[in-house]
């Protein structure tokens, strides 16, 4: 049974939200304020599980966070208890590639009153608000960004993202509309989920396996920590720079991203 009120408790709503697309869009905003993007335990050699309970028992109960896989199994266990119907998608990550990716990032295709919206807490790069699946849909984001979702000829949907550059991971940025990620209506099975998981956190060239990842939206920005790198953005003002010190990197992760590490496992990370 997935412990709705735990939940709720965690991403700091003091009610169910109402099933309709503003409580949609209020349930999604709250996740991502509270749960931050993460793939520490890739690097730190753990197994990433993405069955119920395991997602539940760390990004809830242990209140760590965990990257798409993970954000939105909990997201979708959590939408079926409050009511809503939902189901996962698979999507390609574009931001400036040129090659074909592969299906490594997952969302939520979520019907309501006969609309099909998108909904995803688990894009670490950026935050899309939920959007109706409809060509030409826009939504802005709370750091000012704009999506745009497009039918494409090859690939089903493209939501394209328009933005300061600074709110990203540092890949697809630039002038204008940039690709974010493309995406069908195909049913997606667990396998599909599970082959998808285990190639993000096992294949050697993937890059949550050598890149130190965690990022997290605020109520008018956005924060990550990249390696060493650390960047935020709050309205017009930013900061940043590289970290040095063993000690400051993890004041920091537990501070803005609320991810606690013991002193032995940021040394496991391999950054200093």
């Amino acid at each position: 049974m997935f412990d709705l009120d735990a939940y709720l408790h965690r991403i700091g709503m003091p009610a169910r939200p109402t099933l309709d697309d503003a409580g949609l869009a209020r349930l999604q905003r709250a996740h991502r304020l509270a749960i931050p993007f993460e793939n520490l335990d890739v690097v730190l050699g753990r197994g990433i599980a993405i069955d119920s309970d395991a997602v539940f028992a760390k990004l809830v109960t242990a209140r760590r966070g965990g990257y798409c896989f993970e954000q939105n199994r909990l997201f979708l266990d959590a939408l079926a208890a409050i009511g809503f119907v939902a189901r996962p998608l698979l999507a390609r990550v574009w931001l400036g590639g040129t090659a074909v990716p592969p299906l490594t990032h997952t969302l939520s295709l979520v019907t309501i009153a006969g609309q099909e919206w998108i909904a995803d807490p688990g894009f670490g790069g950026s935050y899309a608000p939920p959007m109706p699946l409809v060509d030409g849909a826009e939504a802005s984001a709370p750091d000012g960004a704009t999506f745009r979702l497009a039918v494409d000829p090859t690939h089903g949907w493209m939501l394209l993202r328009d933005g300061d550059g600074t709110t990203t991971d540092g890949r697809g940025t630039g002038a204008g509309y940039m690709p974010q990620y493309s995406f069908t209506t195909a049913e997606v099975f667990e396998a599909d989920l599970a082959m998808g998981n285990h190639w993000t956190s096992a294949w050697p060239e993937s890059r949550f396996r050598m890149l130190r990842i965690a990022s997290i939206v605020l109520p008018h920005g956005f924060a990550s920590l990249m390696d060493r790198e650390y960047k935020r953005k709050a309205g017009d003002a930013e900061t940043g720079g590289p970290i040095d010190d063993p000690r400051v990197y993890r004041m920091r992760l537990s501070l803005m991203f609320g991810i606690d590490l013991s002193v032995e496992e940021i040394a496991a990370l391999g950054l200093f």
